[in-house]
């Protein structure tokens, strides 16, 4: 099932990169920038998240709050925060039960091969918990532009 524009968001828990427990209800009342990526310290993870870092005080003036999951372990989590110095919360989803939910664990194909992945996907979440926006066709070196524009 493909999350479609005004659906409520689906709930989910999942732990982060200090092993703690949350969930989407901890941001009921707020705007929430929650984005789905392959996998930590690759150029184009990297490059997305460092443009939320860059621009995260911009973000936050607009009132949103950010996560990003991917199906990468707390620990890998962990040491991409603190190598690209990551002011946001990283959600360790290895058995892609979040990714399920919000269907972005997809079948892919790399050079005539076929894998599972994660599409590359932001989902904009309002106050009241709706999906206000989807980028699908993510510009990781630009992604600020997308999210406020």
């Amino acid at each position: 099932m493909r999350l479609q524009i005004n659906d409520k968001a689906p709930n989910f828990t999942g732990k982060d990169q200090e092993d703690k427990e949350m969930s989407l209800a901890d941001f009921a009342g707020k705007k929430l920038v929650l984005y789905f990526y392959p996998k930590d310290n690759t150029p184009g993870c990297t490059a997305q998240a460092c443009n939320l870092r860059d621009h995260y005080e911009a973000l936050r003036k607009a009132g949103y709050e950010v996560v990003g999951i991917s199906t990468d372990s707390a620990k890998s989590h962990q040491k991409f925060i603190e190598k690209q110095q990551l002011p946001f919360r990283l959600v360790a989803d290895e058995d892609h039960a979040i990714h399920d939910k919000y269907g972005t664990w997809v079948e892919k194909s790399m050079y005539g091969k076929k894998y599972w992945g994660t599409a590359r996907t932001t989902f904009i979440i309002d106050e009241a918990g709706r999906v206000e926006k989807i980028i699908d066709k993510v510009k990781t070196k630009d992604h600020i532009s997308q999210i406020l524009n």
